[in-house]
């Protein structure tokens, strides 16, 4: 656990002491949401229902900005086959990326979207369900966006790979995060069915793609 706890701390110290990509990942979500608006006029009862199924597309959109770094500098630097022959397996490496990754993009995310959700005139007894559908939606991108972080590692253009890879990985998350919120919002019904299938998907995700992305990663240290 030490070790885990040292490669955590030291992701997420590299995240905010470079705060590039960070930045980015925020403006991007900014100007995709903002601008939204501008385009469609002001039509608000338009924007309430859709309100929900922006957010989430912007935010999984934003998130795809950084996951190609996820292993990338370690490659360039060496560091990758450090840690490969470290105390921690590779499955422990890449857990503990993919979290690095959910508290330095998907929490910014998350705790941005209700600030824009003003801006689509979303109602007010979403705003809540939108937070708690972002909290156990966002660690599924992180994850499995490192299962394609790590198939796409040396890649020629491996960004555009990595984002025909991952969108369509990415679709249950994003229809089940809609469908919690517009549950509340729209539809008056009950948002706990597709809030828990949400969350396991969460939870299949931090179990398995550490496995399989330390599978991938195998393949490029030796």
């Amino acid at each position: 656990m030490m070790a885990f706890r040292q490669l955590l701390a030291r992701d997420l110290a590299l995240a905010w002491k470079e705060g590039g990509a960070v930045g980015i990942t925020l403006g991007f979500f900014l100007v995709v949401v903002t601008m939204l608006p501008l385009s469609l006029g002001p039509d608000l009862n338009l924007l309430s229902r859709i309100a929900a199924g922006v957010l989430w597309v912007a935010l999984l959109l934003a998130a795809l900005l950084s996951l190609g770094r996820l292993f990338e500098g370690d490659l360039e630097d060496g560091t990758l086959d450090v840690l490969a022959m470290g105390p921690l397996s590779l499955e422990g490496v890449v857990a503990a990326k993919g979290f690095a990754h959910w508290l330095s993009t998907g929490l910014p995310l998350t705790v941005m979207a209700p600030l824009l959700g003003l801006l689509l005139n979303l109602p007010g007894e979403g705003y809540l369900i939108l937070i708690a559908t972002m909290l156990a939606g966002t660690p599924a991108v992180s994850f499995l966006g490192a299962v394609g972080a790590a198939l796409t590692l040396r890649a020629r253009r491996g960004g555009l790979l990595l984002a025909l890879l991952m969108l369509p990985l990415f679709v249950p998350t994003l229809v089940f995060g809609i469908a919690s919120v517009n549950a509340v919002t729209i539809e008056a019904g009950s948002a706990l069915p597709p809030f828990l299938i949400l969350v396991a998907i969460s939870l299949a995700a931090i179990v398995l793609a550490p496995l399989a992305a330390a599978a991938a990663l195998r393949f490029q240290v030796r």
